[in-house]
């Protein structure tokens, strides 16, 4: 129940730098290591040869010294510096909350209220399940199905959740200037369609912790317990059905297949039991004769679900989705039955500290009010001066790099280029700061805060229609740790919480930063130019500009690329899926080549000088691996595998590196050393 940007998060998670597991709204870096050494021996394996094993190499020790933590899933640099960063946010969230003389209205007050209702737990134990006595009574007595998609759109609506489907305003790809609603396969709770369709032992353990998720929380609203696992058979097999309608995670990333533009009249057509002029009324969308869905087929076969499903089932269903996006907001039998679930799909020890938890809740409903306060203590200007400077250093590099291409033509490389001089940056924080306008916040009720929250971001969405498509806005709020790239707006946005080390530090050497920020802003950069992004022009249009001949030796490429890593085992016989991280995986390897570009127009990248023992070049390349060191839960890894578009931290470490030939002489990597690839076999793309 965010209120974050859906349109946003449905076009562009993939385009971020760390997926959904890796990323933690309200976080930012730690400050420079005490010792002062950017690259410190002493998290090095020195007894492993960087040819053979450079993850190790270059992390070894600090793997070793570094394991998992209890109330977490993975551990790395990023959740390192997160533990710095959420005790500043706690800090700022402690302050507000107890600043009874803030004025009513302000930043301070709004955002002190919700963290204070949030750490009621008083309050919201003693309110036990009554926030959803009503919404279950009612979903639970409706008489046929336009009564159940009446109520599936009012809870939409409402913030109570999102049945049957995935809808949302954002961007139109081919015309982007218009803002239109948009359909998209759904209706399912566990992460992937994978853990509904596949019957190994480690998806039927998780299929049996969902339905006892599902059986717990219906008891816990007094159905017996016989009726409570009966319904969570139901939910399952109908969750089920609507798995198997849905297309793959690989599917997903093509732009063009799931582009598929109807009049909403016709649109009915294909799903009589569905009148979607009615539907987009009750979902508060009227005036649009207009809808973009991406999976046609789910819809065909969601519409004869409806018809063929009993009611009482579909009650049942409607319950469940009223249940699942209230638990982690009620008393802590429901809290507690949640994290028992994700425990099973991640394998976490203990549950995350409940101060952190509505941290980062905060960030995630109010983050821009949060946000203005963070930066007043957190973000100094001279950082985005200097992140501006690193930008403009990185897209002559790029620049460079484009026109030195021996795989591409020149009337192709125009076309780049004129892509890459209209990308536009954004440092920091939003310019203009959203305020939230009509959200009624009280510290006396948690529940009803996240409520009207879910509200007030629907309606905030929906009135995006009809109105220019508003460019200052961001999908990330300043202290996330993270930034991406927006194919629709070709922009690169990096909120204040990613200019921290191990990424950035103005005491810090070139290489270090290039190694770290530099990688980052090329990464995203190269975004715009993977095999997703590339779709797009310098406009944001879905519109080829492509030669066919410049298309197939990029495709070509790019599968050379994702044959790299489908041939990295994670567990087992579990491998990286180089389809559904390619184009992260164009993004680190045309991000770490210009920045390796840019960094040898410094004067540290052109001199031999070493540092700690260490030569410039050797220096880099640890910066980037220093960044991607973790160690994550099996259960998580497993999970990362079939959700997530980036590849493990082990892997980005090695797989961009090993097709740069300056790797290989920074290192003196030889034939022979495990990860040697000859010269002709070194991907080169961008």
């Amino acid at each position: 129940m965010s209120i974050k940007n859906t349109s946003f998060w449905k076009n562009n998670l993939k385009l971020a730098l760390f997926g959904a597991a890796a990323l933690y709204s309200a976080d930012t870096f730690a400050q420079a290591p005490a010792n002062g050494k950017f690259i410190d021996k002493a998290n090095m394996d020195l007894s492993v040869k960087p040819g053979d094993d450079f993850y190790t190499y270059a992390s070894g020790n600090w793997i070793k010294n570094n394991p998992v933590p209890a109330k977490e899933t993975r551990w790395g640099s990023f959740n390192q510096l997160r533990e710095f960063n959420i005790q500043a946010v706690k800090d700022i969230l402690n302050e507000a909350s107890k600043n009874t003389k803030a004025p009513a209205g302000s930043v301070e007050k709004r955002v002190g209220d919700f963290y204070a209702a949030a750490m009621d737990s008083a309050a919201i134990e003693k309110a036990g399940y009554t926030p959803i006595k009503a919404d279950l009574k009612r979903v639970g007595s409706v008489k046929n199905l336009d009564g159940v998609l009446t109520e599936a759109a009012l809870l939409r609506t409402s913030g109570a959740g999102s049945p049957f489907f995935g809808f949302y305003v954002g961007q139109d790809r081919k015309n982007v200037e218009v803002m239109i609603p948009q359909l998209s396969q759904g209706g399912t709770t566990l992460p992937d369609r994978d853990y509904y369709l596949k019957n190994d032992a480690r998806s039927t353990k998780i299929q049996d912790a969902y339905k006892t998720y599902i059986t717990t929380l219906f008891t816990l609203t007094g159905v017996p317990k016989d009726k409570a696992a009966k319904n969570a058979e139901t939910i399952f097999n109908f969750e089920k059905k609507l798995a198997e309608a849905q297309m793959s995670r690989v599917e997903m990333r093509d732009p063009y297949k799931t582009y598929n533009k109807f009049a909403v009249a016709d649109f009915t057509k294909t799903t009589p039991n569905m009148d979607w002029k009615k539907l987009m009324a009750n979902m508060k969308v009227t005036g649009q004769d207009t809808v973009l869905v991406n999976s046609p087929a789910f819809f065909t076969t969601l519409n004869g679900l409806l018809k063929s499903t009993p009611i009482t089932d579909l009650q049942t269903y409607l319950q469940w989705n009223v249940l699942k996006s209230s638990a982690p907001y009620l008393s802590s039998a429901f809290v507690n039955a949640n994290f028992a679930y994700n425990q099973a799909l991640t394998g976490q020890k203990v549950q995350t500290p409940r101060w952190q938890r509505m941290s980062s809740l905060t960030d995630g409903t109010v983050g821009e009010l949060l946000g203005q306060l963070y930066v007043a203590k957190h973000f100094k200007p001279e950082a985005k001066a200097r992140m501006n400077e690193l930008i403009s250093n990185l897209v002559k590099a790029y620049e460079i790099r484009i026109k030195g291409l021996d795989w591409m033509s020149d009337a192709t490389k125009q076309k780049a280029l004129a892509k890459l001089y209209a990308f536009r940056p954004k440092v920091g924080y939003p310019d203009n700061w959203k305020n939230y306008d009509g959200l009624a916040i009280s510290r006396k009720s948690f529940f009803q805060n996240v409520r009207n929250a879910g509200v007030w971001g629907y309606n905030d969405m929906v009135s995006q229609l009809g109105k220019p498509v508003d460019r200052t806005k961001w999908g990330m709020t300043a202290p996330t740790v993270n930034a991406y790239y927006s194919p629709v707006m070709n922009e690169i946005v990096f909120p204040a919480g990613i200019l921290q080390f191990p990424f950035f530090d103005a005491k810090a050497d070139d290489a270090v930063n290039y190694g770290g920020i530099g990688a980052v802003i090329g990464h995203e950069i190269s975004h715009g130019f993977d095999d997703s992004g590339s779709q797009y022009d310098k406009d944001g249009t879905l519109r080829n500009w492509w030669t066919p001949e410049d298309l197939a030796r990029f495709k070509e490429k790019a599968k050379t690329l994702e044959e790299q890593y489908n041939a990295y085992t994670v567990l087992d016989t579990i491998h990286v899926n180089g389809k559904l991280t390619l184009g992260e995986n164009i993004g680190d390897l045309g991000g770490l080549n210009a920045a390796y570009e840019a960094f040898k127009m410094t004067k540290q990248g052109q001199s031999n000088e070493k540092i700690d023992g260490f030569t410039p070049d050797q220096r880099f390349f640890l910066a980037w691996a220093q960044v991607w060191r973790t160690n994550i839960l099996p259960e998580s890894a497993a999970q990362q595998i079939v959700t997530d578009p980036h590849s493990p931290g082990q892997f980005r470490t090695i797989g961009a590196p090993v097709n740069m030939d300056a790797w290989y002489k920074a290192f003196d990597v030889k034939p022979g050393d495990k990860l040697y690839k000859k010269p002709e076999d070194r991907n080169k793309i961008w």
